[in-house]
């Protein structure tokens, strides 16, 4: 096995401990490390405020800081985490130390290089994110049981649009599917009217984070 470069750096936003709000884990501490840069620009975007700024650090600094919550699960996010190239660097680290590990990236990246332990919860963009053409298609085949997808859903067009998806794609066969209410814009209870109706393979995710805190980063 390759050593781990724990001087790489990485450009950094936030590490943080919270209630995870999203994803199979929902409800579970985690730790977040929120790297800093995206090159996405979604309609509905929440974390604008790690698109610049943050701080160089090494992984090995990342590492001892979520050493410091005494964790189990931590989730890689952004911004667009896979934009930096030393994420691949990090998350291998990060199962290497033991803790079960997310990554949630926006769907407009090269997900091959990910460590195969890490749950990747890749977005397909809608068109209304303003990014549908963004999406990386040849990411879906990477796919397996042990990884999600997610859609944002910004009104019911994109909620036709993404059924679609699922069908052209057959996604129901390769990983769990969610579908998540955009924040204020579409009424939870519509959409899973929806789903029911159309008797969708898919689970309705609303943002715990948001329900507890009403914070827009979430913690």
């Amino acid at each position: 096995m390759l050593a781990i470069d724990t001087s790489a750096t990485l450009r950094i936003t936030e590490v943080f401990y919270s209630l995870q709000g999203e994803t199979k884990r929902v409800g579970l501490p985690t730790v977040f490390v929120r790297l800093t840069g995206c090159p996405l620009r979604c309609t509905y975007c929440d974390t604008a405020y790690a698109f610049t700024g943050g701080e160089t650090v090494s992984i090995s600094t990342v590492l001892e800081q979520v050493a410091d919550y005494k964790p189990r699960y931590v989730t890689v996010t952004g911004g667009e985490p896979l934009a930096q190239k030393n994420c691949i660097v990090l998350l291998r680290a990060l199962c290497d130390a033991g803790y079960e590990v997310s990554l949630e990236t926006g769907g407009a990246m090269d997900i091959s290089e990910v460590d195969a332990r890490v749950m990747r919860v890749v977005d397909i963009k809608t068109p209304g994110s303003g990014e549908e053409a963004k999406n990386r298609w040849e990411n879906l085949a990477l796919l397996n049981p042990h990884d999600e997808i997610k859609f944002v859903l910004c009104d019911e067009a994109d909620y036709l649009w993404a059924c679609d998806i699922i069908e052209q794609y057959d996604l129901a066969a390769k990983c769990p599917i969610l579908f998540s209410p955009v924040h204020g814009a579409v009424n939870p209870t519509h959409l899973a009217e929806w789903i029911l109706r159309d008797h969708l393979p898919v689970r309705l995710q609303v943002q715990l984070h948001k329900l507890l805190w009403r914070d827009a980063a979430g913690h």
